[in-house]
């Protein structure tokens, strides 16, 4: 079957952030980098979409590709290490220092994919500088400053709410990254990570990743926007706020929720042996 069991996910989820931990710099800088140009990617063809229709929500239907694609090939997201590696830290697998680190370099080469994404993205749609009526152009600004300026102008209220959002994002996301360990097939993983990543993305929460790519281009573009603005208004609140979705709501809620017994969690073959009959002989089961 390729259902996966809650049990066994919890352990994939153990092993996958021990494993991500393990990985050296220039492995997390180079699928960091290129997880943040496809997300990137993904994010200007929900826009594209959205402009299009007039319809946002087809823009959230198909902004989930990108994540796909960065899952399936195993690509290195920040946001979902947030879930991932302090259950290896939890079970003894790795370190703090050795999950610091990984979100160091990630974060890193998120800020570095994005920015030529913006860089990249900047040129083609002012036509190299030369025509500034693509409608994406005032898109990606007015996106940009109402993910800083409009934060700014509630002051503290502001700042609650975009930490509010980015935690809701990430319980999102993260969730992602989870259902797509429930199937052993690729169009099992790919249906089931869909449906979160929809959901976050169609409400407007606040993705550290997302912003990473939209405000510096925004800004690229004409917005009224500060890199100050950026750092404190999206980039430290969102950051920490997806961090506490994804670590609490989907890593430790499932961590706590799943373990079994004397707080272990169930070995995947316990739990298949559970489903599966007994080969009895033929004498013994006539009795």
């Amino acid at each position: 079957m390729d259902y996966v069991k809650p049990a066994e996910v919890l352990q994939t989820m153990i092993d996958a952030g021990k494993t991500k931990a393990e990985l050296s710099a220039a492995q997390l800088l180079i699928r960091s980098g290129l997880a943040g140009a496809i997300l990137a990617c993904a994010t200007t063809l929900a826009m594209t979409a959205s402009g299009q229709t007039g319809i946002p929500m087809v823009g959230a239907i198909l902004f989930p590709v990108g994540f796909v694609i960065i899952v399936l090939l195993g690509l290195e997201l920040v946001t979902g290490s947030f879930a991932l590696i302090p259950l290896a830290v939890l079970e003894k697998k790795t370190t703090v220092s050795a999950m610091l680190k990984n979100y160091f370099w990630v974060i890193v080469g998120h800020l570095l994919g994005c920015g030529l994404y913006a860089l990249a993205y900047a040129f083609v749609a002012t036509k190299a500088g030369t025509d500034l009526s693509n409608p994406l152009i005032a898109t990606l600004v007015g996106t940009a400053e109402a993910k800083t300026l409009a934060y700014q102008a509630l002051g503290s209220s502001g700042m609650l709410l975009v930490f509010v959002k980015a935690i809701l994002c990430n319980w999102m996301v993260t969730l992602g990254a989870v259902m797509a360990m429930t199937s052993r097939s690729t169009s099992g993983k790919i249906f089931a990570m869909w449906l979160p990543i929809l959901i976050f993305f169609g409400q407007g929460f606040e993705h550290t990743v997302v912003n990473m790519f939209v405000v510096p281009a925004g800004m690229l573009l004409g917005a009224n926007v500060s890199g100050m603005d950026w750092l404190v208004w999206s980039g430290i609140p969102v950051l920490l706020g997806n961090f506490a979705g994804g670590a609490l709501f989907t890593g430790l809620l499932l961590y706590w929720g799943l373990k079994q017994g004397r707080g272990e969690a169930v070995p995947a073959s316990s739990v298949e042996a559970e489903q599966k009959p007994l080969n009895l002989p033929v004498w013994r089961k006539s009795v």
